[in-house]
């Protein structure tokens, strides 16, 4: 039996397993069986490795040690304990920002952000994103307001926003999709114009600068997520982003309970601290941040080498004037027949055979879940764009370990497809 037959087959089998351990014994058999070379043993271990859309970085394991030590010491795991504070300064200054709040992770940023600024009644906001957007306003008795977006940021269309307001109208919840910059003149300009808040949903956009600087500084908060999915993580975190030192200490004591001291309680607060481990992570990540955007820099950029030629695709562009982060590798199919989704999901399959994982971000749009189709403005006729770009998108892998010649197997696989 050949390697290539004997990888089908093991993909086919299903019987893929998730231990090291055991695929290491198990190669071991298949390699004395097969009287493998060293290249037939390369394909077969790629039948073991799933390449995910993502993997999260981490430092070295032994640059943690000596935070965990310091914890152990302390006995301090929360509460504003030093690496949480610690965090927020040096978070701050390397984002350029003035002022920013710690959260334990970027939904509960999020619902608090909305507290924090007295939002009620409508708030407008995009399909295309992923549910936490949404849910956040539900969780604070918020009706959605869904608008079309643009077909070439993916963000909101600021048009259809003008378009969406009402007397009950009070904020705008627009998100930075795959960290590219929303249109925030045109935004700022309506909401001047109709005295709304803008919250921006900013969970792609660690580290993402305009020509004016930090896109954080935009809108009345910023909301940054820290999962282990985003460029830059904490396991599990967020953080609001705060124009000055008055509505930092709002945000702070509803992170708290609402306590502003030990028995004073001004506000219904929530619990949404980040603990002294995602806090030291946190500190640790940053030492490394710009080595792992700049390695996303170079997958992305063989990516574009590689498929921009290709008929059948069309990758993301970066805007001028914007570093962007690289957070997520969009591609749109281009196809008339059959239908651009039934193309989609023909390379999505193909690719899970290959044991090659990507995903389609954001495939079903929030409108099409049932606590919001029933919405006048879910329906599809009124979201044609962001439909289109659902029904074509697909994310590929892109992470800092991500090796050039698994890029390049991807690509041709790809390729193959669209023969």
């Amino acid at each position: 039996m050949t390697a290539t037959v004997w990888q089908q087959n093991i993909i086919r089998g299903g019987i893929l397993v998730k231990s090291s351990i055991f695929i290491e014994a198990q190669l071991e058999v298949v390699y004395d069986a097969m009287e493998c070379e060293t290249n037939q043993k390369q394909s077969i271990i790629m039948a073991f490795s799933p390449i995910h859309v993502t993997e999260p970085f981490l430092p070295p394991l032994e640059e943690f040690v000596p935070y965990l030590e310091h914890i152990w010491s302390s006995k301090r795991l929360t509460n504003n304990g030093c690496f949480h504070n610690q965090l927020e300064k040096e978070l701050a200054n390397y984002l350029g920002v003035k002022h920013l709040c710690l959260f334990a992770n970027g939904t509960l940023a999020l619902i608090t952000a909305l507290q924090a600024l007295r939002i009620t009644g409508e708030v407008i906001t995009t399909p295309y994103s992923f549910a936490a957007t949404a849910h956040s306003l539900l969780w604070n008795g918020l009706k959605p307001v869904f608008v079309d977006i643009d077909p070439h940021t993916r963000n909101l269309d600021p048009e259809r926003i003008a378009e969406a307001i009402t007397p009950a109208t009070s904020a705008i919840l627009p998100v930075h999709c795959y960290g590219i910059p929303c249109d925030t003149e045109a935004i700022g300009r309506i909401a001047d114009t109709w005295g709304l808040k803008v919250i921006y949903d900013a969970a792609h956009a660690f580290g993402v600068r305009d020509e004016g600087g930090s896109i954080l500084r935009h809108g009345d908060l910023s909301v940054l997520s820290f999962h282990a999915t985003k460029v830059f993580n904490t396991f599990e975190g967020g953080a609001i982003v705060c124009p000055d030192a008055k509505t930092k200490q709002r945000v702070d004591y509803l992170k708290n309970f609402g306590f502003a001291d030990e028995t004073t309680v001004v506000a219904p607060g929530i619990n949404g601290k980040m603990n002294e481990f995602s806090s030291a992570l946190g500190l640790l990540q940053l030492k490394h941040i710009d080595e792992a955007l700049a390695a996303r820099a170079a997958i992305f950029r063989r990516y574009a080498e590689n498929l921009n030629d290709a008929d059948m695709l069309e990758m993301t562009r970066i805007p001028e004037g914007v570093q962007w982060n690289y957070a997520y590798c969009p591609v749109f199919v281009k196809s008339q027949s059959p239908p651009p989704a039934v193309k989609r999901d023909e390379l999505y399959r193909r690719l899970k055979d290959e044991n090659i994982h990507p995903r389609r971000y954001f495939y079903p749009l929030i409108t099409e879940f049932p606590m919001y189709r029933g919405l006048h403005s879910a329906r599809r006729e009124n979201l044609p764009v962001a439909c289109e770009t659902a029904d074509r998108v697909l994310c590929l892998p892109i992470f800092p370990g991500l090796a050039r010649e698994d890029v390049d197997r991807i690509c041709e696989r790809i390729s193959r497809t669209y023969e």
